[in-house]
C-alpha cells in the first residue's frame, strides 16, 4: 500500500473538512474515511481531477494566505516582469 505524507497545511484541510462534513452528517467521520470517498470520487470521474491538477491552482485558505504572505517585505526596488525574466533565465535570454 503507498504512504501518502501529509504535511501541516493539508493536515490543517483536512481536519477541517473532516469538521465540516462531521457537522452536516451530525455524526463523527474519520479522515480515512474522507479521504476513501475523495479517491472513489475521483476514480469516477478521473477527468475532472487531470483538469484540475493541469490547471495547477488550489484555492488557498485565509490561514495559508497569511503564512504565505508573512515573510513578504517591501524592497523599496521597483522590478517588471522584464527584470524578473532577467533573473530567473539571464539577461542573454532577451532577443
Amino acid at each position: 500500500m503507498p504512504r501518502v505524507e501529509i504535511n501541516a497545511v493539508l493536515a490543517s484541510r483536512l481536519e477541517d473538512l473532516q469538521d465540516s462534513v462531521e457537522d452536516e452528517m451530525g455524526t463523527s467521520v474519520t479522515a480515512e474515511a474522507i479521504l476513501y470517498e475523495l479517491v472513489a470520487s475521483a476514480q469516477e470521474s478521473p477527468e475532472e481531477l487531470v483538469e484540475s491538477l493541469e490547471a495547477g491552482t488550489v484555492p488557498l485558505s485565509e490561514e495559508e494566505r497569511e503564512r504565505m504572505n508573512e515573510g513578504m517585505f517591501a524592497s523599496g526596488v521597483e522590478t517588471d516582469e522584464e527584470d524578473i525574466d532577467d533573473i530567473l533565465y539571464g539577461e542573454e535570454h532577451n532577443p
